[in-house]
């Protein structure tokens, strides 16, 4: 959540802060705000987005080749012009921009306001740059070592960068449990929440590590120490992005650029990891712990949100294919509620940034019960990527939407990897079961192209149905968390009251809300309870309610039966979601566009949610 860029370097800092916030505005976007130095300490900040700071600087001294920029989502504090960050210390020399949340806040200004302190906002941020001022005050010592001091007296989450009006030569940053990536270029520094700011300047980056304090001069370079004091070797990476996949690259928005990604990502996912032909699965992340999975007696998966859905989705593929007992759990419920786990367990952790802190918690919980962990996220350097034991990359490429759509259907295609190569090995699928879903999966992407050739005709249910004030999603099987995830997606982008329920689950509470106003969206994809499908839409009929059947099966009933049938390909009941899903992403998009919502930044959402 929040976004912070900085640079320090031989350039205008300026353009390079702007830019990079509006690549970095998917992480928040209630305020935003940038401080810069040349000779003097200069921050502008306001309420709205990077676009609305853009207009308030105009004709502003935006001089200076230091600075640091900011984009917010609120915790403490509503969204204003004072709240909006950076933060000054009280004596005005250091700035302070952050990223995550103090706990001890209250505790911490208390003891400050006795000591003569007085404060401005109602953020938790600034009490840590006073506290870091009172500590290089009362010990005269260097900035980097108050900021190592004053951390060990804070608990919470933060990524936070400081400059000083005394040394316009130097940047100290730390993160804990909040990501933030240094980028290395020639005689220049970057700092950014994630890679996408950096990658158009350079493609050398260090992914910071919990507990670390990076200091960034003109004069000494880089160094990097932990919060013991101990001088850590930076560990330079490659990145693998090009800026093109930064781009809209025609669309009109992100989130539509990236549901029509979903064939090349999915592809991307199983590149190098599949072969229908010589009939191979190979997960080369995973092969070290790979008897752990084989032989687990219960595999418990932890997630928040979308990727909460696709474990539900994991669920029946490991339970369906390698018979093994899946729990699946909301990260944010798990670790708060005593959980029974044993060092047999394997815990899979799934999240598109790999930065979820609710999912870092839970990690950090299972592997203190000296469970197996396995991670699969989207991002190279992630701390899920760097504190699970095996696991996968999804390769869906950065995904700027809030919305997740690729990052859902990647994860779908590793899950899918993951449980078909288990399952082979436990035996518990026949070669002619495992060889023919190796082939569908391999058609997965060519599936999803024809799928996305629904848009014309959702866009004209979309324009129907664009005001409608409830949506009821229902699927069964496979498709019961594609349901939840198309009432997600519609819930994130146009503000509709949508739920998503078990088909068979309507005549237990549901049932009560349908009527002709209630638009019922059915995925009755599967092949294995069609007839159950069936009778679930004729009760809805009996109701009066709208009913839009997503359907592999052209026949009569379901033409006779539903308003609207829109028909995707048909493919392998477990695979079923990966296109399935596609019309749902479209529904939700069309309908937020005609109701003049912002499709790529709902309202009270951010992309990375790195706060508990």
């Amino acid at each position: 959540m929040c976004g912070i860029v900085a640079y320090l370097g031989q350039k205008d800092a300026f353009p390079i802060l702007i830019k990079g916030l509006q690549r970095l505005e998917y992480r928040g976007y209630d305020s935003a705000g940038v401080a810069l130095i040349d000779n003097t300490l200069k921050i502008y900040k306001c309420k709205g987005k990077v676009n609305d700071l853009v207009q308030h600087t105009n004709n502003k001294d935006v001089k200076g080749t230091i600075g640091m920029g900011h984009t917010r989502w609120a915790t403490h504090g509503v969204p204003n012009d004072i709240n909006a960050h950076p933060h000054l210390s009280g004596d005005g020399n250091l700035a302070i921009i952050h990223n995550g949340i103090i706990e001890n806040y209250a505790a911490l200004k208390t003891e400050l306001t006795k000591r003569g302190h007085s404060f401005i906002s109602d953020t938790d941020t600034e009490i840590l740059i006073h506290l870091i001022e009172e500590i290089q005050r009362e010990t005269r010592t260097t900035l980097d070592e108050a900021v190592r001091m004053a951390l060990h007296s804070v608990v919470g989450a933060y990524a936070i960068v400081i400059l000083n009006k005394n040394n316009p030569n130097q940047i100290i940053a730390a993160r804990k449990s909040s990501p933030l990536v240094i980028g290395i270029g020639e005689n220049e520094f970057f700092l950014a929440s994630d890679a996408t700011p950096i990658v158009e300047h350079t493609r050398n980056v260090v992914y910071m590590n919990d507990d670390e304090i990076a200091i960034l001069d003109r004069q000494t370079g880089l160094t990097i120490k932990n919060i013991e004091n101990e001088i850590q070797e930076p560990f330079v990476q490659e990145l693998e992005w090009n800026l093109e996949l930064l781009e809209k690259g025609g669309y009109e928005h992100f989130m539509l650029k990236e549901i029509h990604e979903q064939p090349t990502s999915i592809a991307d996912s199983m590149r190098g990891r599949l072969d229908a032909i010589s009939g191979y699965v190979k997960l080369g992340g995973i092969k070290q712990f790979e008897s752990k999975l084989v032989n687990a007696k219960r595999i418990i998966i932890v997630a928040c949100g979308t990727s909460w859905h696709a474990g539900l989705v994991g669920e029946y593929l490991f339970e369906d294919l390698a018979r093994i007992p899946v729990e699946v759990e909301y990260a944010s419920e798990f670790r708060y509620r005593n959980p029974v786990l044993y060092e047999d367990d394997v815990v899979i952790a799934i999240s598109q940034s790999g930065e979820t802190a609710d999912t870092l918690a839970a990690i950090e919980l299972a592997k203190s019960k000296g469970a197996t962990i396995f991670g699969i996220c989207n991002v190279v350097g992630s701390s899920i990527a760097r504190n699970t034991q095996a696991g996968a990359y999804t390769h869906a490429g950065p995904e700027i939407g809030v919305a997740s759509t690729k990052a859902f259907t990647a994860q779908l295609t590793v899950l899918s990897l993951m449980a078909l190569s288990t399952a082979r090995q436990r035996g518990t699928i026949s070669e002619s079961r495992f060889h023919e879903l190796l082939v569908e999966l391999e058609q997965i992407p060519q599936h999803v192209k024809q799928a996305l050739k629904t848009e014309a005709q959702i866009k004209y249910i979309a324009n129907i149905f664009k005001d409608s004030a409830n949506f009821l999603y229902l699927g069964r099987g496979y498709n019961f968390p594609v349901a939840l995830e198309g009432a997600l997606k519609l819930k994130e982008i146009s503000y509709i009251h949508a739920e998503g329920y078990p088909a068979a689950e309507m005549k237990h509470g549901p049932i009560a809300l349908i009527d002709e106003n209630m638009p019922v969206v059915v995925v009755a994809t599967n092949q294995s309870a069609y007839e159950k499908i069936v009778s679930n839409i004729q009760e809805v009929k009996a109701r009066k309610g709208k009913i839009i059947v997503i359907t592999s099966t052209k026949d009569e009933v379901m033409n006779e039966l539903a308003d609207f049938v829109v028909e995707i390909p048909q493919t392998a009941e477990p695979l079923t979601p990966m296109v399935s899903v596609v019309p749902l992403q479209l529904l939700a998009y069309h309908i937020a566009l005609l109701r003049n919502c912002n499709v790529d930044q709902p309202r009270n959402l951010a992309k990375s949610v790195t706060v508990e």
